[in-house]
């Protein structure tokens, strides 16, 4: 994770009532398939878990990605984000980035 000097960190608050939260809730899933799962099957999970938003109200948008840790490196050094950044950054009092690799379970 970059942190920029100009832009502080978010501290974290652990919200213990919902019913407190005046804003969007995310919720992010973070998973690996195991070893020897088909592309296929992947692919059909993944339908059916965005399908989820058709049937569950509260459900308001669905995303995923494959990407990797070269994935980001590479998104975070092109000219583009890097011109992006520097606009966004002036505008943003703090701002919070998370990048995660899911760890196998022992």
């Amino acid at each position: 994770m970059v942190c920029n000097k100009r832009r502080p960190m978010l501290s974290l608050q652990m919200v213990t009532d919902m019913d407190q939260v005046n804003f969007t809730a995310k919720h992010i899933v973070l998973a690996k398939f195991n070893e020897g799962v088909e592309e296929g099957e992947i692919e059909r999970l993944i339908r059916d878990y965005a399908d989820l938003s058709n049937h569950i109200e509260q459900i308001q948008s669905f995303e995923w990605g494959k990407d990797t840790l070269e994935d980001r490196s590479a998104y975070g050094a092109h000219p583009a984000h890097v011109k992006f950044d520097t606009q966004l950054s002036t505008t943003l009092e703090k701002v919070v980035v998370i990048d995660y690799v899911p760890r196998p379970e022992p």
